[in-house]
Parts: C-alpha cells; structure tokens; sequence
C-alpha cells in the first residue's frame, strides 16, 4: 500500500503543473460546491473538454481535485445559510446550521473541514488496499439488494423525524409521490406528467432540492430583512478545540469506513451515505447529546461520510470498469478517452497511472483540509454582510442554478413551487429532508423491487433467502422500533 503510494506521491511532485492543477481544482471544487444548484458532476463534465490533449496525471489531477473540493464545499452553504450547495450535504444542515445560529459558525465549519478530509484520507487508503476486494463484495449487489439498502435508508426517515416522526412520515411519503411522477421504470408508461414533456424524466432533483432548502430560507429573512441587519448575530469564527477533535474522532473513523463502503455501491452515492451515518451517530448518541440542536457529531458524521464515499466509489471505477456514481461515470468517459481501460488489468499494464491518482485524491484531500480551514474565517464574514445583500444573492444564485441545469424556465418555477411549499413545511414545523431522501430512494426502492419480482417470477422469497437483504430489512426494521422507542420515552420525558 505504501509504496504505491510513495511512486505515486513521487510521480506527482515530479511534475510542478501537476500540483498546481490539484491547488486550482480543489479550490474551484470547493466554490462550485458552495453555490447551490451547482454540483461535482457539473464542474467535471465542464472540465472534461479542457483536458483534451493533458497527459493523464495532468488530467487526473485537475478531475479528482474539482470532485473532491466540491463534495466539502457543500456544506458551507448548507452550515452558514441553511442550504447544502450539493445534496450531500443535505444531512449537514441538521446540526450545522443549527450551531451557527448559535453563533458558533467557526466552529461548524470547522468540524465539516476536518471530517471531510479525515474522511476523504481514510477512503484513499482504503482505496488502495481493498479495492479488488470490496469491488468483488458489491458485484454481489442484484435488484433485492439494492431494494433493501433503498428501504433501509427510507426507515432513516423515522430517526431524523425528531419529535414528531408522524410528521416526518407525512413528509416522506409526499417526496414517494414526487418521486413517481415521470414515465413508469419499468412499462414506460407516463404517470402524473399532466401532459408535460419535461416531467417525463420526473422533476429535475437541483430545482427540488434549492427550492426546499434555499428559498424558504430567504423567505423567513425577508420576513425581518428590515428589521435585523444581518442573518446570524454575534457569529465568530473560533474553531473546535483539540479535546472537541478526540471526541468526534471516532465518529469521524466509523463514519468514513461506512461512507467509503457505500460509496463502493454502484448507484448509492454521498448523499446515501451522509444520511446513513447521520442516522447511526444519532442512533449511538449518549444521554447528554441533542442532534438537531447544534451537536458536533451532526456534522462529523455527514461529512466524513460522504466525502469518504469519493475514494469508496472510485472502487468500482477502477477495479470493474463500473462508476459508483454520476461523478465516476465522468471519470469513466475521461479514461476511455485518455485510451485506458478501467478493469483488473489497469493495475499490472498501468500501474503508474493508478499509483498517481491515489496519490492525487490524497493530496487533493490533504489540501482540501488546508484551504478548508484557512478560509473559515473568510467564510464567516459572509454572514456579516447585510440581509438586504445577501438575501437577493441567494434568491438569484438559486433562479441561475435551477435554470443553468437544463437550460429550462421550467425549472425555475420547479424551484418557486417547491419554495412556496417548503416555506409553508418550515411554518408548520415539518422537516423538509424526508423528501429530499424520498425522492432521492424512491425510485431506486421501486424499480429494484419489480426487478427482483420479475428475476423471481412473482415469489417473495427473495425478501428472506439472501443474507444481504435480510440484513439491511432487518436493519431497517430496527431503526423504525428504535425510532418509535426514543420518540416515546421523550414525551414521558415531556410529561413528567
């Protein structure tokens, strides 16, 4: 493991623009991330052309940086203005906004800085030791797997529902809905499309995800614009202390390794992974530990995990030929035309390219964790700037962002519906990101599950005779009692 990395690390300093191209991606990586509406996949697929001509590592290193800079820069916007530039980071705004409000904004970031790249790390080293391994594991993934791992992070639901799970359900079954309009996945057929071409291919997921999390929020500054000067007040950008480090260090560690193994999942992704660590920190919390309200571990957990899951989904890519996710499937496209093949014989035929592009994912986290932290306080200082600012900055930044994936008007009034709709969810006090993650499972959850009808010829059986899948159901069904348990002893809490 080691010495691949060393040749690798060895090759990359060799060549001076190699290491200034990982600087310049990471640092654009981590902007596009902070703009909602823009994501990894984007940059990359922008990007793509521009290397055309690069030698590989040259390559690689502009790629991998912009990916793995934009996976952290999501949740800067998702921890200082309650809206995750990237939908991973969705499960970020739970604590991480919640502790800037408490005027701890510094202290947010900081912990996304250092998990994310701790994270990151750890899927590297991962990557580099089991990636034949675990590649093999997942091939064991068919349509009762994946429809398992679906349900599982649907029952996720019930856990970050908070006090009122009921309401969280409500929550997430309105996202089932959205999440069937489009044709059926399997017939083809239109449903709720209402004659709409542009719904065929089921509403665009950027538009959703910045109207329910970024225009509401606008909407309740609006409300004291005039009134209050800024967003946040007495905000300052002192960072987490080395005691507060050692205690969401574990947190951090067994975050990653379960990102990393997500990630490894063909069609899982960060945002998966986030949700699923974030459920199982809350799941582990000791008496005195308030998620929701502000708590370290919220935030370590999320970010550890998806960034983890960037090293986790480059298994697949390198070891099968087969992309973890919409970034990867970048990567896929960028080798084939650089004429590599991705599969097991990329290690013994191009072993240097390999050993470069573990030691560029390390760096290009090592140096995400740097830029990271010195920008804190650059960071902070925007919720200094004044609502009547940064109010109509936001509102425009999410029209351009919903309306620049497509090119289509109709996304924009996809991103004002859902807006109008989140503002009144936040009114009522009903958490949002249920939906979020039911349109993000629901599909996978439906179309796996016919799959596996038709490859068992209408029998259920497979719901019980493969272990995988009675692992990640039984899973599922504990975190629901256990859901149901914790919400039950806080009203006896709240009663006596």
């Amino acid at each position: 493991m080691f010495s691949n990395l060393m040749q690798g690390l060895m090759s990359v300093f060799s060549n001076p623009m190699v290491f200034l191209l990982m600087i310049f991606g990471v640092v654009s990586g981590i902007t596009i991330g902070a703009l909602p509406g823009l994501t990894s996949t984007m940059a990359m697929a922008v990007l793509l052309p521009v290397t055309f001509g690069m030698e590989a590592k040259m390559s690689f290193a502009l790629l991998l940086s912009v990916y793995c800079g934009a996976i952290y820069g999501g949740s800067i916007t998702a921890i200082l203005i309650n809206t995750p530039g990237t939908p991973s980071a969705a499960a970020t705004t739970f604590d991480g906004y919640a502790l800037a409000k408490r005027g701890q904004a510094g202290k947010a970031l900081a912990t996304s800085t250092l998990s994310s790249s701790i994270g990151g790390i750890i899927s590297v080293l991962l990557l580099t030791t089991i990636a034949p391994i675990l590649a093999k594991f997942t091939l064991r993934f068919a349509a009762p797997e994946f429809f398992a791992l679906a349900v599982f992070g649907l029952s996720i639901i019930a856990s970050i529902s908070n006090k009122n799970i009921v309401k969280g359900l409500m929550a997430g079954f309105f996202g089932l809905i959205i999440a069937s309009i489009g044709l059926d996945p399997i017939s083809a057929i239109p449903r709720f499309t209402f004659g709409r071409t542009e719904l065929l291919s089921g509403v665009a997921f950027i538009p959703l995800m910045v109207g329910l999390f970024a225009l509401p929020q606008c909407f309740v500054e609006m409300e004291s614009m005039f009134k209050e000067k800024t967003i946040l007040k007495g905000v300052h950008s002192k960072l987490i202390n080395f005691k507060e480090f050692l205690s969401i260090l574990p947190t951090i560690i067994k975050s990653a390794l379960m990102g990393a193994f997500i990630g490894a999942v063909p069609g899982a992704g960060g945002d998966i992974a986030a949700f699923t660590a974030y459920n199982e920190a809350k799941r582990n919390a000791k008496k005195n530990e308030n998620f929701g309200t502000g708590e370290l571990k919220g935030i370590a957990a999320p970010e550890a995990a998806n960034n983890a899951s960037t090293g986790g989904a480059m298994i697949p890519l390198l070891s099968l030929a087969v992309p973890g996710d919409s970034n990867t499937a970048v990567l896929l496209g960028g080798l084939i035309i650089m004429g590599l093949q991705p599969g097991p014989l990329l290690f013994t035929q191009q072993s240097d390219i390999v050993n470069s592009i573990f030691a560029i994912m390390l760096l290009a986290n090592v140096f995400m964790g740097i830029i990271g932290l010195a920008g804190i306080r650059f960071f902070v200082k925007a919720l200094s700037v004044p609502k009547q600012i940064i109010v109509p900055v936001v509102l425009t930044l999410s029209v351009v962002g919903s309306y620049s994936m497509n090119n289509s008007i109709f996304d924009v009034f996809v991103t004002i519906v859902f807006g109008i709709i989140g503002y009144v969810m936040l009114k009522a006090d009903v958490i949002v990101s249920p939906i979020v993650l039911a349109v993000i499972l629901g599909p996978m959850a439906e179309t796996n599950y016919r799959r596996a009808l038709i490859m068992f010829d209408g029998n259920y059986s497979f719901l019980y005779n493969r272990p995988i899948t009675v692992v990640f159901l039984s899973l599922a069904i504990f975190t629901i009692v256990s859901s149901l348990f914790k919400q039950k002893l806080f009203k006896r809490g709240v009663s006596r």
